[in-house]
């Protein structure tokens, strides 16, 4: 754990997503191999799940590894299936002594059957945890977590359990990967790069968008507590005007 504290802002968000982009250009800017970054990123993980901790954040969710993520070199691909494997075996009890719970989204079809086994044996090792959720976006696809979300749904009907009508957007969000959990209020994208990658595609839609040029293995205590303090500065209108927001805080 750090030993410096700063002073962290009262408007807090409760949900955090993070897409960590950066780690094979911070390798590459120190003629390391690709992996040799993702490794560097484990702690800028640690670092921000101890600032979003401390700082009260209810749900921190990671894009760890995306659907079209499986298009890079075999490799690296094979590289971090190793280190995913690995962590999730060495950080569950870790997880499970700080109350944090693990839950990893996404689809796992693809991942190897150990890979598969492992993921569901740190989520039942950390199921109990209720101070924090730590989500991983793994074989994840904000279009896939929508199609996904709308087959559940046309089963439903075709089994005459719903009716077309009845599907709502509120009914449509419980059917996505994350589930019951409150929306991300914050997203932010490392690397330098200004876009969302197909992370949460329906779950950001008013979420406040934070851009860092450090890559991810740079993102330590410091740039977390300064991506919440930009957030507490924002005003979050939701359609409405600053005055109505305004009136409301007063009343």
């Amino acid at each position: 754990m750090e030993k410096t504290k700063q002073a962290l802002p009262f408007a807090v968000p409760r949900h955090v997503a993070i897409i960590m982009d950066g780690n094979n250009r911070w390798a590459k800017k120190r003629f390391m191999p690709g992996v040799a970054g993702h490794k560097a990123g484990v702690d800028a993980v640690r670092a921000v799940i101890e600032v979003c901790a401390e700082a009260g954040v209810e749900v921190l969710t990671l894009f760890a590894f995306s659907s079209e993520n499986w298009q890079r070199p075999a490799d690296e691909v094979s590289a971090l299936m190793d280190l995913f494997l690995k962590a999730l075996r060495r950080e569950a009890k870790r997880l499970n002594e700080n109350k944090i719970s693990l839950r990893i989204i996404g689809d796992r079809s693809r991942f190897h059957p150990e890979l598969q086994a492992a993921m569901r044996e740190a989520e039942a090792a950390t199921a109990g945890a209720d101070r924090f959720v730590l989500q991983i976006a793994a074989n994840y696809g904000g279009q896939w977590d929508i199609a996904q979300a709308a087959q559940r749904l046309a089963r439903e009907v075709q089994a005459g359990h719903l009716r077309p009508e009845d599907i709502t957007p509120e009914l449509l969000q419980t059917c996505l990967a994350t589930g019951e959990l409150p929306l991300p209020d914050l997203c932010i994208r490392t690397g330098g790069e200004h876009r969302i990658s197909n992370f949460l595609l329906w779950q950001l839609a008013y979420a406040e968008l934070y851009f860092s040029d450090l890559f991810w293995p740079d993102f330590k205590h410091e740039a977390m507590r300064t991506a919440l303090a930009d957030f507490a500065s924002r005003q979050r209108r939701f359609g409405k005007t600053s005055e109505q927001i305004e009136a409301g805080a007063r009343v």
